[in-house]
């Protein structure tokens, strides 16, 4: 099934790509930054199993609308310094999330890595269906997401 591409995110990081590629496939380092900026994840709820068929899961902690935002999915593609690939399934029902149905509807997400000189370059696309007007509001979702990336890598 060809999925639309709905938008991407791309940024230079002041960092090695070795440093990079661990925030992004590690679970605890996940659980550090995956989230708007003004927002936390829900602790224990990060998974990362980067390899081809491996888990990832992460909990948004939303209270301003006393709810929680929570991605998961499986790894399709792997390889390391360069790319992910992984589906990215959505809930806001904890029992779900815990379930983690993997044949539930869900998006696909490209994560390109490339060293750049002395900084590391990375490219998060997202494919998929959104209602009319939503892929602006992810795109600058994932821009507040790759703001607390750097908070992250800059502590």
């Amino acid at each position: 099934m060809q999925l639309n591409f709905l938008h991407s995110v791309e940024r230079e990081y002041a960092h090695p790509i070795e440093t990079v590629w661990h925030a992004w496939t590690d679970a605890a380092a996940l659980e550090a930054w995956y989230h708007p900026t003004d927002l936390a994840n829900v602790p224990g709820s990060s998974k990362s199993d980067a390899v081809i068929g491996g888990r990832w899961a992460i909990a948004v902690d939303v209270p301003a609308f006393n709810m929680v935002s929570c991605f998961y999915g499986l790894y399709t593609k792997a390889e390391t310094h360069t790319l992910l690939e992984h589906t990215m399934c959505y809930t806001q029902d904890l029992d779900e999330f815990a379930a983690m149905d993997d044949s539930a509807l869900h998006h696909n997400i490209v994560v390109e890595f490339e060293t750049r000189g002395e900084k590391t370059w990375v490219k998060f696309s997202q494919f998929g269906e959104l209602p009319e007007g939503h892929a602006p509001r992810a795109q600058a979702g994932m821009e507040s997401y790759f703001d607390s990336l750097e908070k992250y890598l800059s502590a």
